[in-house]
């Protein structure tokens, strides 16, 4: 049996479960990329704090890019349960927070209906990096824009306008350095080319406060699935499946009012920037390493990698030696234990994260990851020996080609194949029109590498 609202009594007891009343709870959260991180972190905070007593914020899901998440959860009336795994033990809980999904493609107006209510409060986001439809440098790409979140959410906003109605809190989840200071400037850009009368209001009217989010969510395996629906005692094609570890950082600058997400370990501070600079450079800067290098080396998985001496070595280094000169760190950090930190979570057999999904989209990822942790360390003379190895078995992935899954991906198989695996750091310094670099955040690391 299929698990949803009319058979949720039948889940085993073992399942921890909420107390609130779901159908009682108005919507107060428009999420657009209601992926597994999503339902794995801000959905599971959320349900923590409606179930401690916070009442009317049930997330509408947001489907960007495929009806999959809509056809998972829209049969279980957004029901799924989110396992917390660890090396000997495993704990589940049903995760009610989530009321409603919808596939943006075909329900645009329907989601515009959600974002311009005026129960609604904050329209949240994690829809990859690339979702935000940026062009070079940084500036939008506005046809890009137009197949994104930008006209639902102007619209909405519109219509907000209109009706008198307060502004939104507009919340990035995603990993991209600065990220509020990021959308807020892509949103005026959008804003300024089609709906320029609508900027004075989102200035005064609207908040998008900069995040760090933290948790591994591998992606679901049908082995985990068929083991879950075993245990639970119903079939659930929603299930997430994570680590016990979750951080979530948020600068304190909301429009309105918020859930009470910091009674349940979320940090509200100041200014985001020290914590989102350690975990790109140290966290993801590693995690992407790990990646190429693993794939490489012949391994599936983060904890079959750092269970390599060399591999482990070179995480290590480039944590301690290459990313942590270069992070300005508050009181409160103390960068060295969150490198231990890190690797004992690296290490862990339980989560089976697969390197193929850390190595995906490459060119949204690598600049922020690698790019400036190289620079500075160029600009004070240090060796950056592990970045170069992580740029290196990154040529080698695009030659390669199995796992490659980027947007730029296609041209830069092109490019690095010319010479096999043998591509050089020049060779990848061209490749566009007229021997332009085809995309000059890589030419760039490139240029400080060569």
């Amino acid at each position: 049996m299929r698990l949803g609202p009319d058979s949720i009594h039948r889940l085993s007891e073992a399942v921890e479960r909420f107390s609130y009343d779901r159908d009682a709870q108005k919507i107060g959260i428009v999420h657009f990329g209601i992926g597994a991180f999503h339902r794995a972190h801000m959905a599971w905070y959320t349900d923590l704090a409606m179930n401690a007593g916070d009442r009317d914020w049930a997330i509408c899901g947001v489907s960007m890019r495929s009806p999959a998440v809509t056809e998972q959860l829209g049969p279980q009336g957004g029901l799924y349960t989110l396992t917390e795994r660890a090396v000997e033990s495993a704990k589940t809980r049903i995760i009610g927070s989530v009321r409603e999904v919808l596939y943006a493609p075909e329900q645009f107006e329907q989601v515009v209906a959600r974002l311009a209510d005026p129960a609604c409060s904050i329209a949240s986001l994690t829809v990859t990096e690339k979702g935000y439809a940026r062009g070079e440098g940084v500036n939008l790409d506005i046809e890009l824009a137009r197949h994104s979140f930008y006209p639902i959410l102007s619209e909405a906003l519109r219509r907000r306008q209109v009706s008198g109605f307060g502004g939104l809190t507009i919340l990035s989840c995603d990993n991209l350095a600065d990220n509020g200071r990021v959308l807020d400037r892509l949103l005026r850009q959008w804003i300024d080319a089609e709906q320029p009368e609508l900027r004075q209001w989102y200035e005064s009217e609207c908040r998008v406060p900069s995040t760090m989010v933290d948790r591994i969510v591998p992606r679901t395996r049908p082995e985990d699935l068929g083991a879950l629906n075993d245990r639970i005692g119903l079939v659930d094609k929603g299930a997430v499946f994570t680590e016990e570890f979750s951080q979530w950082v948020i600068e304190d600058d909301f429009a309105g009012p918020r859930p009470r997400w910091e009674e349940h370990g979320v940090e509200l501070v100041q200014d985001v920037a020290p914590f989102e600079t350690a975990k790109l450079r140290m966290l993801n800067g590693a995690h992407s390493m790990l990646a190429y290098c693993g794939l490489r080396a012949g391994f599936q998985f983060v904890h079959e990698a750092v269970a390599d001496p060399a591999l482990r070595d070179l995480a290590d280094k480039l944590m301690r030696e290459e990313a942590m000169p270069t992070i300005e760190a508050t009181q409160d950090q103390d960068l060295d234990e969150y490198a231990n930190h890190l690797m004992k979570r690296f290490a862990d057999p339980a989560l089976m994260h697969r390197l193929d999904q850390i190595a995906m989209d490459g060119t949204q990822k690598i600049p922020q990851r690698w790019l400036d942790t190289a620079k500075q360390l160029v600009q004070i003379g240090r060796p950056l020996d592990a970045i170069r190895t992580g740029f290196d078995a990154w040529l080698w992935h695009l030659a390669d080609g199995r796992w490659v899954d980027d947007p730029h991906g296609g041209d830069l198989m092109r490019i690095t194949s010319d010479e096999g695996h043998k591509a050089t750091i020049e060779h990848c310094l061209l490749g566009g029109k007229n021997g332009d670099p085809l995309w000059p955040g890589y030419a760039e690391l490139a240029g400080v590498l060569a």
